[in-house]
């Protein structure tokens, strides 16, 4: 199994005080599937208060109330006592737990069979729900009745969709009818952890597959996306849905949440923009203003941070901006953007395209010249940014201008150097000054 050394000692010295100790959880899981495990869990018969005595001065009661100590310095592994749950009220955590001798009580607990297999130090494994069998076939099912287990704690719909975007599982027929009968259950869960796991769903590899199967999941805490469920575009470029075109929009992007996000939501405004021309075909003119309040919608609800949030408003909104194939053209996008925002902006760009029908994914050839020109510019160290004017403010305060006249100025200064008005020199910029601006 490769359990850490760090590991391996608190198990040994669990086991040499008489209790049973066993790693469990996503580590296990990870490991089993040949991948990098993350932290390690472990659960125990002893009881939290043996816990901190056995592991003293580095325990800390991190969680008493549910029989879990921190142990250690730098690695901090969480160790739980065998434990039974009370009842979930609130639909997120249970009113009370008690502790159990029994692995298999507590195994019984957890959500996935795949999350309730539990390894000791000698390699055992306890697995009394056949989570073993159902990784080597891939398949992600609930432990016991999966109504109740998602009733228990609705926040594991999402974390069952995560799993299944991040290791590529299909979802078992009765697992998945009760996430699509509990999804409602969604709306008393704090939107902190739903942003939290629908960002670990869109940036897993296996996405395209949930957001296809999903939709009305989502859709609880979304809802401006159902629109676009099915939703024809009518359209020789568009061999796909607008929700469709967004899951496969969003897939082919590189695994960055300000990308994926942008992606998901560059189309809300589709359904309420669309018209057909006197020959059936479908637009959507301006349908990128529709998006944009739409997104913002979406964010405020799930309190995104400002400056992703600005950043994804940003790539909404230019998503199908026209490209112009000059270094004039690059270097006022540079300046109105900035160089990371640029970058993304074109991968948005790429993905979007990707997703069309295939006879008309032509502009990838554009945006790739796009990308070799933009690279030009930077080298050359070419002019777009204030911070590369040959002025500073200081300059223009020397020659009489004050305030809000001196930014103002160093803009107009900047636009004809990337117009290639002026050269960027010094002298020439405080003349045209002296001669235009004072």
């Amino acid at each position: 199994m490769g359990i850490p050394e760090y590991v391996q000692e608190i198990l040994r010295r669990l086991e040499g005080a008489g209790y049973e100790a066993w790693c469990v959880g996503g580590a296990v899981r990870d490991a089993l599937l040949g991948l990098e495990p993350g932290d390690w869990d472990v659960t125990t018969s002893a009881e939290p208060e043996a816990v901190l005595a056995l592991f003293a001065p580095h325990a800390l009661p991190t969680g008493l109330q549910h029989g879990t100590v921190t142990v250690g310095g730098g690695h901090g592994v969480e160790v739980t006592t065998f434990r039974r749950d009370g009842d979930y009220l609130d639909h997120r955590r249970p009113d009370h737990v008690e502790f159990t001798r029994s692995l298999t009580e507590d195994l019984a607990r957890r959500d996935f069979t795949v999350n309730a297999v539990a390894v000791n130090l000698r390699d055992e494994t306890a697995d009394p729900f056949g989570g073993r069998e159902d990784l080597a076939s891939r398949v992600l099912r609930a432990v016991g009745e999966p109504e109740k287990r998602f009733q228990e704690d609705a926040l594991r719909i999402l974390r069952g969709l995560r799993f299944a975007s991040r290791l590529g599982f299909a979802i078992e027929a009765d697992t998945a009818a009760a996430i699509h009968r509990c999804a409602p259950l969604l709306r008393n869960i704090a939107p902190e952890r739903i942003l939290t796991e629908l960002t670990g769903i869109l940036c897993g590899g296996h996405v395209l597959e949930v957001l296809l199967d999903y939709p009305d999941v989502l859709g609880v805490f979304m809802p401006e996306i159902l629109p676009c469920v099915g939703f024809d575009q009518c359209s020789v470029y568009h061999c796909y849905d607008v929700w469709e075109h967004t899951a496969r929009a969003l897939a082919a992007a590189r695994p960055l949440p300000v990308l994926r996000y942008a992606l998901l939501f560059h189309d809300l405004g589709k359904p309420e923009t669309f018209s057909l021309d006197g020959e059936g075909r479908g637009h959507f003119y301006g349908h990128w203003r529709q998006s944009v309040p739409l997104a913002e919608a979406v964010m405020d609800r799930l309190r995104f941070d400002n400056r992703s949030r600005k950043t994804i408003l940003t790539l909404v909104e230019r998503h199908d901006a026209p490209l112009t194939l000059s270094e004039k053209a690059v270097r006022r996008n540079l300046a109105r953007y900035g160089e990371e925002t640029l970058r993304l902006l074109l991968e948005v760009k790429r993905a979007d395209n990707l997703a069309q029908a295939e006879p008309y994914q032509d502009r990838q050839r554009l945006i790739g010249q796009w990308e070799d020109l933009l690279e030009l510019v930077l080298q050359s160290g070419e002019c777009f940014s204030l911070g590369q004017l040959a002025v500073r403010g200081g300059d223009l305060t020397a020659l009489g201008l004050r305030g809000p006249a001196v930014g103002g100025a160093l803009h107009e200064l900047l636009e004809q150097v990337i117009d290639e008005k002026l050269p960027n020199d010094r002298g020439m910029l405080l003349e045209y000054v002296k001669e235009k601006l004072l």
